[in-house]
């Protein structure tokens, strides 16, 4: 099984930008977080960051019968991306949406995800780990077809 994780905008960011909010954790724990987890799977990945809305399309698009599966934090553009969205739908991947931070209790603009629509899930509020829930959706997602 071949899973790609899209983080989009100020994921970067992670441990510095509001840790009351997004944790004390940095983008590099993340990823080696998601790397360990997935080894003890077997699973393989590709992992990938990107401020910029194109970047993500066409990650998306070029994952089209190389990958299983999408776990996907848009951040800012779940709000505002109904490109992600296209290319989510385009693409036919099953997918999971990520949120670190629980979205329903925050911002009212924050309640809307266009991305959703193309997600077999939706995990918000359960921190970093949230990934990991996301990676095991996929895997029974898999064992279900």
């Amino acid at each position: 099984m071949k899973i790609l994780v899209i983080n989009g905008p100020n994921i970067n960011m992670l441990g510095i930008r509001e840790p009351n909010i997004y944790g004390k954790e940095t983008y590099t724990d993340l990823l080696a977080k998601i790397q360990n987890y997935a080894n003890e799977r077997g699973i393989k990945l590709k992992m990938i960051q990107s401020n910029h809305e194109g970047v993500l399309v066409d990650e998306i698009q070029a994952a089209y019968k190389k990958f299983s599966g999408i776990v996907i934090n848009p951040a800012a553009y779940t709000h505002t991306s109904i490109a992600l969205l296209d290319a989510l739908k385009a693409v036919g991947l099953p997918t999971v949406e990520v949120h670190i931070s629980d979205v329903s209790k925050r911002e009212d603009f924050r309640q809307i995800s266009y991305i959703r629509e193309a997600c077999i899930a939706t995990i918000s509020g359960h921190g970093t780990d949230g990934y990991l829930e996301a990676i095991d959706i996929l895997i029974e997602h898999k064992k279900k077809k």
